[in-house]
């Protein structure tokens, strides 16, 4: 099987979506940009830098500086998948933010989404 369509898509056509759904819930593009850079070790000017390069979600994992430990420590379910049972690392890397970008929508604590 070949690699799953996310992989190809650009960050930078899927964080405004990462965006709207957090504002639509009260909560900040920087709230956000704070997770993305928790899970993936990127300065603010790295982030911004993938988005204006349109980097694809692989590379965008990938290049990641310093993924979190902690990440590990995110569960649950995101799109009727559990994400600890998730076995493809890019996959599971992808899916760990999109949990924490659910939990920040769903009003959870910043300390919490970010295992403080």
């Amino acid at each position: 099987m070949g690699k799953h369509k996310i992989y190809t898509m650009s960050f930078a056509s899927v964080y405004p979506h990462y965006v709207t759904k957090a504002e639509k819930k009260g909560r900040t593009k920087t709230e956000v940009d704070e997770i993305i850079r928790w899970l993936t070790g990127y300065s603010q000017e790295e982030l911004e830098a993938h988005l204006e390069k349109k980097t694809d979600f692989e590379t965008f994992f990938a290049e990641a500086p310093q993924l979190n430990p902690s990440r590990a420590l995110i569960k649950g379910v995101i799109c009727g998948i559990r994400v600890e049972d998730i076995e493809e690392p890019t996959m599971k890397e992808i899916r760990y933010l999109d949990k924490l970008i659910d939990e920040l929508a769903r009003g959870k604590a910043m300390e919490k989404i970010l295992r403080k």
